[in-house]
């Protein structure tokens, strides 16, 4: 390993322990993947706290310049607007679509996005491994199909309406927070190391 590339793994490590929001943030989202893990739930007060504790950060002891409580505020937003269209269409819980405000109120409105498109990455992938490992992998195929189907003919009909999910046709709930900690965690990585 080169000394750059030394400097750069202590940076990492300095930033993921030892910067307290980020620390905070990574320990509100272990959480938040163990209990949706066990119950399928994450728990409102988590969320609560967990939105709490970013906009008091960003706006007491920000971290990134030009922070503060509105940095904040549209980070949530953000973070809401990514997850809510898959709420609305049943895909995933409105545990999963706060949990990811939760992340805006600590990393702000770009960073957001992009943890955002870890979280899909990552989610993606998940999904498969999930799909496979239960033996409904069949039924998850029958589902997008039926759904860009729909959607599709919906669109060309001119019918605002989308297909929901319910969990007679489901292939399965995948503990999204764990893609959602992972894709945010992973997101950190890569910027820290100037790849994202």
């Amino acid at each position: 390993m080169s000394p750059q590339e030394l400097f750069a793994v202590r940076d990492l490590v300095s930033m993921l322990f030892t910067d307290a929001g980020t620390a905070v943030l990574m320990v509100l989202l272990g959480i938040a993947a163990f209990s949706d893990c066990r119950t399928r739930r994450i728990p409102n007060a988590l969320v609560l706290a967990g939105i709490l504790i970013g906009f008091a950060f960003n706006t007491f002891a920000p971290s990134v310049p030009k922070a503060g409580f509105l940095f904040a505020l549209s980070g949530a937003m953000v973070g809401f607007a990514l997850f809510l269209p898959l709420y609305l269409l049943r895909a995933i819980g409105a545990g999963d679509v706060k949990l990811l405000a939760v992340v805006g109120a600590f990393l702000g409105p770009l960073a957001t996005l992009n943890a955002g498109v870890c979280t899909f990455i990552l989610g993606g992938v998940l999904s498969v491994v999930f799909v496979i490992r239960h033996g409904t992998a069949p039924k998850m195929f029958e589902n997008v199909a039926m759904f860009v189907r729909l959607s599709l003919f919906g669109a060309l009909a001119g019918s605002p309406h989308f297909p929901r999910f319910t969990r007679e046709n489901s292939a399965g709930r995948l503990p999204y927070a764990l893609a959602i900690a992972g894709g945010t965690i992973g997101y950190l990585v890569l910027h820290q190391l100037g790849i994202a």
